[in-house]
């Protein structure tokens, strides 16, 4: 399964240089829980609904002075575009991730995944499976 089928593509990006609300209002603007940093087209880090809370708010910072660059997680884990859905949610679980930047062999950015959407997906082909394997055992007749 393609993860940019899944992420969200593009991904909503700012810059280092963007104050903490100026990416606040991106991140409620468009319901995501976490932006990519890119300075110069490349991803310098990720800036998540985490960082937000123990970066800036625990810490008595203010939204409109500091910047993006400065509460940040840098060189963030990515996730390449040829990762399984399966894997790529096991590998944001064991993390503790919930957002994670997917690039391709370039380090270019495609698309942001987030465990929520992973996870539907996984229980929508779990269903699916679920539903062929029901009919299969209850199918009755000939040949059935």
């Amino acid at each position: 399964m393609n993860l940019l089928k899944i992420a969200r593509s593009p991904a909503i990006t700012v810059s280092p240089e963007d104050s903490v609300m100026s990416a606040v209002e991106k991140m409620t603007d468009n319901e995501v829980g976490a932006v990519a940093v890119i300075e110069n087209d490349k991803l310098r880090g990720i800036f998540t609904e985490r960082d937000l809370m123990t970066r800036v708010v625990r810490k008595h910072l203010s939204c409109l002075e500091t910047r993006v660059g400065e509460v940040m997680t840098p060189d963030p884990e990515v996730a390449p575009v040829e990762m399984d859905a399966s894997e790529a949610f096991e590998y944001m679980t064991e993390r503790h991730f919930r957002h994670m930047p997917i690039v391709d062999e370039n380090g270019t950015l495609l698309g942001m995944l987030s465990v929520r959407h992973l996870m539907l997906k996984i229980v929508e082909v779990m269903a699916h499976e679920l539903e062929g394997l029901n009919s299969y055992i209850c199918a009755d007749g000939i040949g059935g």
